[in-house]
């Protein structure tokens, strides 16, 4: 069961790229955006991942940052990142196998990858908004944009 908003995002540590790695503590004081996703190379998830970097400039005027997720290897991460031009980490929840999807509730046992899922983290380190996308459905960026503005609403009251 995908985590829902008002729950503490489980701390993790993952390669960012082959001689990297990231934890979301390191974050802490900025807002998080984590988009599970399935695979590397998949036409959905590239699709998806491109809106995202499109996007980006948004997301970074809002004051977040973005994180990709998927099972792949940081070695699949970094030939997919650097082919298609991200200007984000992709993670590679790779070994143990899906931890952190499980940690999220977003492991997909039959497939053995991350379902197609995003989280709105706050600067406190707690999820203020998930959603979890059909797999083959690119859930695009306005719910990121709108559980973003709702949060800088919050914090402007």
């Amino acid at each position: 069961m995908i985590l829902a908003p008002n729950t503490p995002a489980p701390d993790f540590e993952l390669n960012s790229t082959p001689d990297q790695r990231l934890k979301l503590s390191d974050l802490k004081g900025k807002k998080v955006i984590l988009s599970f996703y399935p695979a590397d190379w998949s036409p959905v998830c590239s699709d998806q991942l491109a809106l995202y970097n499109e996007t980006l400039n948004i997301f970074r005027e809002a004051g977040a940052e973005l994180l990709g997720i998927s099972v792949d290897s940081k070695w699949s991460h970094l030939a997919f990142s650097q082919d298609r031009k991200f200007h984000f980490p992709l993670l590679a929840d790779f070994e143990p196998k899906g931890a952190v999807a499980k940690q999220y509730g977003v492991y997909n046992d039959k497939t053995g990858e991350a379902h197609r899922a995003l989280f709105v983290i706050d600067e406190d380190g707690v999820i203020q908004w998930s959603y979890q996308s059909p797999d083959g459905i690119n859930p695009g960026a306005d719910g990121i944009l709108d559980a973003l503005e709702q949060l800088n609403n919050r914090k402007n009251k």
